[in-house]
């Protein structure tokens, strides 16, 4: 089989990974997709909530491959008397896992103020009940890298409520292949998709069946898929594959995902999907994901008569300092191509 152009798919990672996209605050992200899709020369459209929606050419039996671009972040809830944020979480952002990380502060001026979640009072020498006080967006706040002391301190340099509140990511490719960063949750899955339309073009492939590639941008949220092309009978939710305890999957396979909280995924849509995988030797597990929700699921709530199904690359530590492997993005292309072009 072709293998993905790794290069490639790590440069668009890196490069998504690193433009803050929060739910609600993600239109440079899908600016710079859709862009790059026109370069391939594709006709991407940006939909009126904001998503990203492209035909990569097929006939019949439409099937929406679906990613997403939001990612988790923060708003400033109040700004404080001694001149810190209080914040509150976009999507499912914990507060016990971002004390520490670093902060970037988008006004409505277009500046950029620096800081570091912090608890407060985070001085161990100074605060006895440092390693008793429960970590939430009420304890711990954002410490801003500017010299301010008050409320009035920092609205004078732009910060206020509503203001989107972002992480540093810190993306990396280790040694050893693994991926380390924030967000992996689904750009990863996104640098997937750049790099499976870029290959259609590059190996002048058209594929079995009429595809589309639907990034949408309000999934950690809840309704990133609830409209899709109307006539879709399939949606494949390309999202990230869980690794933990009890499950088969790990950072180096494809995660085929046959039920999740919200019930199976579609037999017929399984069956293919291994018969595809192991057709073209791709290393996949078949999992249950007890506490899992996707743009497919939200698709079916919303009244779309589609066949559906998970898939994506093995991700540690969902929601959090993500981890994944060259082999697991390598396995999910991999998997792409055999379902939908047959070629091995």
């Amino acid at each position: 089989m072709e293998k993905i152009d790794l290069d490639y798919a790590l440069k668009q990672l890196e490069t998504i990974v690193n433009i803050p996209s929060p739910t609600g605050f993600t239109d440079k992200a899908v600016e710079y997709c859709a862009g790059e899709l026109r370069r391939l020369g594709y006709e991407p459209r940006i939909s009126p909530k904001g998503g990203l929606l492209v035909c990569l050419g097929g006939e019949g039996e439409p099937i929406v491959l679906g990613a997403h671009l939001d990612t988790l972040g923060a708003m400033v809830r109040e700004v404080k008397s001694n001149g810190a944020l209080r914040v509150s979480p976009v999507g499912g952002l914990q507060a016990n896992n971002v004390e520490t990380e670093w902060a970037h502060v988008h006004t409505r001026d277009g500046r950029v103020l620096e800081g570091t979640f912090q608890l407060a009072d985070a001085s161990v020498h100074v605060n006895g009940e440092y390693s008793k006080t429960a970590r939430t967006f009420d304890t711990v706040e954002v410490l801003l890298d500017e010299k301010t002391h008050s409320t009035a301190d920092t609205r004078a340099l732009g910060a206020e409520v509503g203001d989107y509140v972002t992480v540093e990511p810190r993306f990396c490719v280790t040694s050893t292949g693994f991926i380390k960063s924030r967000f992996l949750d689904d750009k990863l899955s996104a640098a997937i998709l750049l790099a499976f339309a870029r290959y259609l073009k590059e190996a002048n492939i058209t594929p079995d069946r009429k595809t589309y590639v639907d990034l949408t941008v309000f999934e950690e949220v809840g309704h990133g898929g609830a409209v899709i092309p109307a006539d879709a009978v399939e949606m494949l939710s390309v999202d990230m594959g869980c690794v933990g305890q009890g499950l088969q999957c790990d950072e180096t396979m494809v995660s085929i995902c046959v039920m999740d909280s919200h019930g199976p995924s579609h037999k017929k849509v399984v069956d293919g999907l291994v018969e595809a995988a192991r057709k073209n030797g791709v290393r996949y597990a078949l999992d249950v994901y007890p506490h899992y929700g996707s743009d497919a699921d939200v698709a079916l709530g919303a009244g779309h008569d589609v066949r559906h199904c998970v898939v994506g690359a093995g991700v540690y530590a969902s929601h959090g300092y993500e981890r994944s492997h060259i082999e697991g993005l390598s396995n999910t292309f991999d998997l792409l191509v055999g379902y939908l072009t047959g070629k091995n």
